[in-house]
């Protein structure tokens, strides 16, 4: 590679611009090897290695450090209440961030902190104390993970609508951790190119274990999945070095796809600066969101002039018009992870109580007979311009009385979705409710102070000392931040 530095510059200029005179140059006139390092170099996978082993801290700019830390801190927290859970206790070393259903979504659809975090946190651990991780460091290591995922999900356009196949975590997902994890190994561009090929042959599940608790193994083991292809590749083990470029690579996930080069790595354009996040308010699918806050809006207009108490008498039908998505359509949920994935649960729910919550979900709560009443009055309709996407997607509710009224109301954006996001500290708010099922209150304070102050931390192991409830006050003196 020096030895093309030197000699060949229009070989790398070629490289990272795309010029076509050049190209035929390099192809016509230097050495067989040469060619064949160009050609290699110019595959898509090739091109991603580059990236990946290209970016630097200086291409971060502010806006996607800022949103990253919103991303790190929120996914800390629901990871942290994840633990708690049922299939957490049944298999932890899986499940820890994704288990609640409540991690931050992404457009086109995925969920892209929670299958990176936990990977680049656990590799920053291992690393011996006298190379110390930075905040900065992993940083950028978890930038590059969620660009990896955003990119690939931009080369099909069947995956910008909500996803009928593949859970898309399992697939991008396990692409994103594996290159956040190459990045803070600081691989080479082959290795790099490998990471990806042995990420890609643990990539895929399907949507049918969606509302079961086979779901949060999903993001569990991309995390896990992609770190051990990392390691594999560190190792010297091999894969496709074109396994982004074929259809019977990355393409078997996607029917549509069609992958591009990335920008060059001068002024690298980052799509988390296009395109921020979704963070929930509640833990469930992201459509039902648009549900929740329709239908509180209906129901603070049916309980003006009551006792703050829903008329359940009077309600003759209630019809919710949302995107027709098949596994989000359950009439009569039977547990709380279906609960999560229904369009008239989270209805009925928002109806009788006004708001949802953790709690929302409990059991007591999911089988109480004035939900049951209104579930069994709950219809869906399907308009046809309401597009499965989160991007573009609405949900209107109506209320129909028995008196012949109809109150209705309708959810463009809800609080949360990139277009209205939450607030600096209703997200702190969300941490502190979840972290605090698991850690004291110095702890979760100590987290929230790292996260914020994050590129300025010269060793993260400080995160991973507070995200094991150790004591913040002695960690907090030294951090030189403060």
């Amino acid at each position: 590679m020096l030895l093309l530095l030197v000699e060949w510059p229009e070989f790398m200029v070629c490289l990272y611009r795309n010029d076509q005179s050049v190209s035929n140059m390099i192809l016509r006139d230097y050495p067989s090897y040469v060619r064949y390092f160009y050609l290699t170099a110019r595959t898509i996978t090739g091109n991603f290695a580059n990236v990946i082993h290209g970016l630097n801290a200086n291409h971060l700019t502010d806006q996607v450090i800022q949103r990253s830390k919103r991303m790190i801190l929120d996914t800390l927290g629901v990871g942290l209440l994840g633990t708690s859970t049922e299939v957490c206790h049944k298999v932890t070393q899986y499940s820890k961030v994704h288990s609640m259903d409540f991690d931050d979504t992404w457009h086109p659809a995925t969920h892209p902190s929670g299958t990176v975090l936990p990977a680049v946190i656990a590799l920053s651990e291992a690393f011996p104390q006298k190379k110390k991780i930075s905040g900065l460091d992993l940083l950028l290591a978890f930038n590059v993970g969620i660009e990896v995922q955003g990119r690939l999900l931009r080369f099909s356009s069947e995956a910008r609508n909500i996803p009928k196949r593949f859970h898309p975590p399992t697939v991008v997902g396990t692409m994103g951790s594996a290159a956040a994890c190459a990045k803070l190994l600081a691989l080479d561009q082959l290795k790099c190119k490998n990471a990806l090929a042995i990420a890609a042959s643990y990539a895929g599940a399907p949507l049918a274990n969606a509302a079961t608790q086979t779901k949060p193994l999903h993001v569990g083991n991309a995390a896990k999945h992609g770190l051990e292809a990392a390691c594999l590749a560190s190792q010297g083990l091999q894969g496709n070095k074109q396994i982004l470029d074929t259809e019977s690579g990355i393409g078997a996930f996607y029917t549509d796809y069609n992958p591009q080069t990335l920008p060059t790595l001068q002024s690298y354009p980052w799509l988390l600066g296009q395109q921020d996040v979704a963070i929930k308010r509640f833990p469930a699918h992201l459509g039902t969101h648009w549900v929740a806050d329709a239908a509180s809006s209906v129901r603070r207009k049916l309980v003006e002039s009551s006792d703050n108490l829903l008329p359940l008498d009077k309600i003759e039908k209630i019809i919710l018009k949302v995107p027709e998505v098949k596994y989000v359509n359950r009439p009569s949920p039977n547990s709380e992870h279906e609960a999560r994935h229904s369009f008239q649960f989270v209805a009925c729910s928002a109806l009788l109580d006004g708001s949802m919550s953790v709690q929302s979900f409990a059991s007591e709560n999911v089988h109480r007979p004035a939900l049951r009443e209104l579930l069994c009055k709950t219809q869906l309709e399907h308009p046809p311009d309401n597009i499965p996407s989160f991007e573009s997607l609405y949900c209107e509710v109506s209320v129909m009385l028995r008196d012949g009224n109809t109150i209705s109301d309708r959810c463009d954006t809800f609080y949360g979705h990139w277009r209205k996001p939450l607030k600096k500290e209703d997200l702190e708010k969300k941490f502190q409710s979840n972290a605090s099922h698991v850690l004291p209150a110095e702890a979760t304070e100590g987290i929230i102070e790292t996260v914020y102050n994050l590129e300025k931390v010269e060793d993260c192991s400080v995160l991973s000392t507070f995200l094991s409830g150790q004591s913040a006050r002695a960690l907090l003196k030294k951090l030189h931040f403060l």
